[in-house]
């Protein structure tokens, strides 16, 4: 089946911003990814990096949860995280990776050196230890 695809949220396509990266580095000094779970940070990181320049991929969950060694269940959880995130838009069979919105930053407070997650931590928790 051929999946057409369409910009889910045009106001807010992503944008390279300087120093170069998909992965925008507010989203860890303005702790975007707070009190969401390993899985919906692997799950960011895999959306993030699958998606193409408009932010878009239609990935089955199935496929996500094949790749990811995760369950259907998992993936679904996941994604509605990073929604109350403010981090994806979805409408089946399409995601899109949002733009960190400025007008909604949460205030920004210093991070303390146990507050962080490291992301070889959150990997090693998705591949269940394996180095």
């Amino acid at each position: 089946m051929q999946v057409a695809k369409r910009v889910l949220c045009p106001e807010r396509l992503r944008r390279v911003s300087r120093p170069f990266s998909w992965v925008d580095v507010r989203l860890i000094r303005e702790e975007r990814l707070k009190g969401c779970s390993p899985t919906a940070w692997g799950l960011y990181l895999f959306w993030v990096t699958v998606a193409d320049a408009q932010g878009l991929s239609y990935y089955s969950d199935t496929s996500v949860a094949r790749r990811m060694g995760i369950c259907l269940e998992a993936v679904s959880s996941g994604r509605t995280e990073l929604i109350h995130a403010g981090l994806l838009a979805y409408e089946a069979p399409l995601v899109q990776v949002l733009a960190l919105d400025r007008s909604e930053t949460p205030v920004r407070r210093p991070m303390s050196s146990d507050a962080g997650i490291l992301l070889g931590d959150v990997l090693r928790s998705l591949t269940g230890g394996a180095r």
